[in-house]
């Protein structure tokens, strides 16, 4: 479901390439998220691939509390930080700071 929703990340904001890595990549380039989150979306994609694929890779109780963490970090970024940041600057240009 992490890797869903990061899917569901890079499409809200635009971004919907043949490939999830390519769409993160396409997210960073835009300036959506920064090389960090670039980083950590990316190891959320590899661990939703292994949990989403029957292989010998177990994903841990821990790896799966991690992730979603880092999920609603990269959506609160994306999502609520940005806009923060954004009505706090029309604010401050419009002089009522």
């Amino acid at each position: 479901m992490v890797r869903r929703t990061i899917e569901g990340v890079c499409a809200e904001n635009g971004v919907e390439e043949s490939v999830l890595r390519r769409s993160l990549e396409a997210l960073n380039k835009a300036g959506v998220i920064d090389g960090r989150l670039l980083e950590w979306a990316q190891e959320l994609r590899v661990l939703g691939n292994a949990g989403a694929h029957y292989t010998e890779e177990s994903i841990t109780r821990q790896d799966a509390e991690d992730a979603l963490a880092l999920a609603e970090a990269l959506l609160d970024y994306v999502f609520v930080l940005t806009a923060k940041f954004q009505e706090f600057q029309q604010r401050r240009a419009g002089g009522k700071g």
